[in-house]
């Protein structure tokens, strides 16, 4: 049996007396995308956080690769390999491509205190990075990324998690802001991150964008895990009738019936 690269056992979060995420059990493999889906207000940003090392759980074990890991910091998480592009990127608009992708890792030339950024180098292979994820388009290290749009910066930011080693991608909302066009790049990149042997969290409320990617899937209702299922096992209208808690379908269907009744009440009087 597998070993999940991450692995969330009963996990809870509380803020003071407010319980935010209950018995949460969730599990990842490499080359694999889970699908995160909720409403907000669902607890997905809390989750990401404490994925993330941002928040500690209150109680209950996250594992990777099979051993119990505990983070104090965000950085924990990240030096785990755990990569979180947020929705627009996290990139800088003012900088370019090159200085944005090393930002905080930036390669230098030089000796001693004569060390300077190196240019050529950062732009070449943050170039070469994002091409290899068939964004031919950015060709051009020295370009600022205000200049890109929605779709481009969420492939470079991918491009540079899975550049430094990310073993779990977890992507919030990535298509969120994106139009039809942008958001097929971005799930492309998706694919390819799974086919580089990557463990994806791909958190979004689309069920659209969800049912092309993902393999496993996990609806967020209240801070609760209400289902779990994999790739085929529901369609996209009970993918959103579960997101809805059941209540949207059902407050349909009565608002319709009663507007059936009020117009066959009307029909018989005319």
């Amino acid at each position: 049996m597998t070993t999940p690269v991450l692995e969330l056992r009963n996990v809870n979060k509380s803020f003071g007396p407010i319980d935010v995420l209950h018995e949460i059990s969730l599990k990842v493999n490499a080359g694999e995308v889970l699908c995160l889906l909720g409403d907000n207000g669902a607890g997905k940003s809390t989750l990401i956080r404490t994925l993330a090392g941002v928040h500690k759980p209150t109680s209950g074990q996250m594992l990777m690769d099979g051993q119990e890991v505990l983070f104090e910091r965000p950085k924990d998480a990240t030096d785990r390999g755990i990569a979180t592009v947020h929705q627009f990127g996290g990139t800088f608009p003012l900088m370019t491509i090159g200085r944005s992708f090393f930002v905080g890792m930036e390669p230098t030339k030089g000796w001693g205190p004569f060390k300077v950024f190196d240019r050529k180098t950062a732009n070449e292979v943050a170039v070469k990075a994002v091409q290899s994820f068939g964004i031919t388009r950015i060709d051009d290290g020295d370009r600022l990324i205000g200049g890109l749009s929605g779709g481009e910066r969420q492939s470079l930011a991918i491009a540079r998690a899975v550049h430094f080693g990310a073993r779990v991608l977890i992507l919030d909302e990535p298509t969120a802001a994106l139009g039809v066009k942008q958001s097929s790049h971005v799930l492309r990149i998706v694919l390819e991150a799974k086919k580089r042997g990557i463990a994806v969290i791909f958190i979004t409320h689309q069920v659209t964008h969800a049912m092309a990617v993902g393999d496993q899937y996990a609806v967020l209702i209240r801070g609760t895990v209400a289902a779990n299922f994999v790739r085929g096992d529901k369609s996209r209208e009970e993918i959103t009738d579960l997101m809805a808690g059941g209540e949207a379908l059902a407050d349909l269907d009565a608002h319709l019936n009663d507007y059936e009744n009020t117009s066959d009440t009307a029909s018989t009087v005319a």
